[in-house]
């Protein structure tokens, strides 16, 4: 009898984004040569970890604009990813087969990532929360607020 996965474990793109990992990490790391064991290494296992950590950081939110925010970055990592891949292929640690094998992988997680970030805008989660319409502009600039509010304590000071 199987245990039933709960919280971030029972989402199908967490478990595609590990098993990536996983998949990446048996399969291609150890194809790498000795040069590229402290250069391209890491630079291809920092991102590959950061999928799966990004879906479960969003997952903890509980507004689904940051939820979603991290699936943006979890993508984006996923991107870097596939970059990174690409570039060893490239450079000869493994060959335009295996290469494809993974890249069919990776379509397919950024498939449900895109499918996951789609459900998460529809059913907005925690929308209607005290507080939530209390959300900053990230695109506003701040700074002559920060500027001008000693000002208007000195003018209206005697």
């Amino acid at each position: 009898m199987s245990e039933k996965k709960t919280g971030v474990e029972s989402l199908i793109v967490w478990q595609a984004s590990i098993d990536l990992a996983v998949k990446v990490c048996q399969e291609i790391l150890n194809l790498l040569p000795s040069n590229e064991k402290f250069a391209l290494a890491p630079q291809l296992q920092r991102p590959l970890q950061s999928i799966p950590a990004n879906i479960t950081e969003g997952y903890g939110c509980y507004y689904y604009q940051d939820n979603v925010r991290f699936g943006y970055i979890a993508r984006g990592s996923l991107e870097e990813t596939i970059s990174h891949l690409t570039l060893a292929c490239k450079l000869g640690c493994f060959s335009k087969v295996v290469l494809h094998s993974f890249m069919q992988l990776t379509n397919e997680l950024r498939r449900m990532l895109n499918g996951y970030i789609a459900f998460l805008n529809r059913s907005k989660r925690g929308e209607n929360e005290p507080g939530a319409e209390h959300q900053e502009d990230p695109n506003k600039d701040t700074t002559n607020d920060l500027l001008l509010e000693p000002l208007a304590l000195s003018a209206d000071s005697p």
